[in-house]
């Protein structure tokens, strides 16, 4: 017997509902978002992957015209996220989910097809890449959906594994490209495409036979709204352009950069791909899982100071990386020894910093709302639900803001390469935001009157879980 898809009078917060049905309820649908973000995710980095499979004299790109995909794919991701924020309450989380994992079988077929017709115009990869983006905003309609299905008191593990399950795809989909290099060659790029494919139209088949809509769903539009004129809005989202856009971006560039660096140092495309394969997938992997550790440490000693301690420990990173930049760019290309290890173990130091950074800005949004609140005047119940409120709005808008950081990674990399052939310049820019923003923390969120760090130090109602970060 089929059963409705559409759940009247959800109310998690009712013990006896919860108890009675409800907690099953709640797992089945979290369980399918985490597959579906995850393959969304997964998708939205595909073609990251790809480069991997793109010599320049087969497929006719360079480097700044990689970059410029790149960047057009995180971009997409971003601007839409704040539409999939509000998708699900108008169109239901099922409906949506289905939806969102059905669309993304266009851009898969569609680099499909590139793929296997080397020589197209840069327009085609252009188009088809814009498109993969919508994976990336998977992420907000994912953790809009989730956030309705669970009780206040467990939101936290529950989005932070959705959050955590759709980070982890950007590492999978690089394991899965590696691989299939290892067995079939760097000219078999079908095979990743091919899977995903199929876990695409597992992801929605899955939705519609086992995910609800809730009736009833909404999202707090004028919250939103308030996040445009708020100057923490802003600051808060500023900082997630510094950690979560450095992850995104750089996951992006990473695998390109490599193999760039190994075909430098005299590899043949294949060996490079194969090379550059076997690390990538190490940054976004230790950036996904270093987000736990952040969380811990934030809780411990305040998302402020912490979210201080990565900025300043990026700046002495991308130091490194102008040096290793600076030598390859004096040797033609040429990178070994101690020059190679160092570039190596400054990007993963970098992305490990990054997953840090992403927990401890999270921390930081319900905190800073947390303590304005006490300075509004209002009852302890619309405090908190004023606290509330804002901190959830400003999640979505910083998760879109944020991946905007993204685009301006590849796009910087790309003017870099373009103008001097190296990523130097690129890097030293990168190091001048990031000791901007670890002063703007110092400046306005670890001032003894701000009181942050000490609420952020203390358990809330209304704190976010750490691991919820896009």
């Amino acid at each position: 017997m089929s059963r409705s898809h559409v759940i009247e009078n959800w109310d998690p917060e009712d013990d006896a509902q919860w108890e009675s049905g409800g907690r099953k309820t709640a797992m089945r649908n979290l369980y399918w978002s985490v597959f579906a973000e995850h393959v969304g995710f997964s998708v939205w980095t595909l073609f990251a992957v790809m480069v991997l499979f793109m010599p320049q004299d087969v497929y006719g790109l360079d480097a700044p015209d990689k970059f410029l995909v790149s960047a057009v794919v995180t971009l997409t991701g971003a601007f839409l996220r704040i539409p999939y924020t509000l998708a699900t309450a108008t169109f239901g989380g099922r409906n949506w989910t289905m939806f969102s994992a059905f669309v993304l079988l266009i851009p898969a077929v569609g680099m499909l097809w590139i793929m296997a017709n080397p020589g197209q115009p840069l327009w085609m990869y252009l188009v088809v890449g814009a498109v993969a983006g919508l994976g990336g905003a998977n992420f907000a309609s994912s953790m809009t959906n989730i956030n309705a299905f669970f009780p206040q008191r467990e939101k936290g593990w529950a989005l932070g594994l959705n959050a955590g399950g759709g980070n982890l795809g950007v590492a999978t989909i690089q394991i899965v490209g590696l691989i299939v290099i290892a067995l079939a060659g760097n000219r078999s790029p079908h095979w990743v495409i091919g899977v995903y494919i199929v876990l695409l139209v597992i992801a929605g088949i899955g939705a519609a036979l086992k995910m609800d809509n809730l009736a009833h769903q909404t999202v707090d539009v004028q919250s939103m709204k308030d996040m445009t004129r708020d100057k923490d809005g802003w600051v808060l989202s500023l900082l997630y352009i510094g950690t979560f856009g450095s992850f995104i971006g750089f996951a992006f560039a990473f695998g390109q950069m490599l193999t760039m660096t190994f075909t430098g140092n005299g590899q043949d495309p294949a060996q490079a791909a194969l090379h550059a394969a076997q690390i990538t997938f190490l940054g976004p992997l230790l950036g996904s899982l270093t987000r736990m550790a952040g969380g811990r440490l934030s809780d411990r000693f305040g998302g402020a100071r912490v979210t201080f301690a990565v900025f300043c420990g990026m700046a002495v990173t991308t130091v490194a990386l102008v040096v290793t930049s600076n030598i390859q760019a004096s040797n033609d290309g040429r990178l070994s020894g101690g020059a190679l290890v160092l570039f190596f173990a400054a990007f993963l130091t970098l992305f490990g910093l990054t997953g840090v950074g992403n927990a401890s800005v999270y921390k930081m949004i319900p905190s800073v709302f947390e303590a304005r609140s006490h300075t509004l005047g209002l009852d302890e119940a619309a405090r908190t639900s004023w606290s509330r409120a804002h901190a959830g709005a400003l999640i979505g808008v910083a998760g879109a803001v944020g991946a905007f950081g993204g685009f301006l990674i590849n796009m910087t990399l790309r003017t870099s390469y373009q103008s001097s052939g190296a990523a130097t310049s690129a890097f030293v820019v990168f190091m001048v935001f990031y000791v901007v923003a670890a002063i703007i923390t110092r400046v306005v969120y670890m001032r003894a009157s701000a009181g942050v760090d000490s609420v952020a130090a203390a358990p809330t109602r209304s704190r976010v879980p750490v691991g919820a970060e896009a």
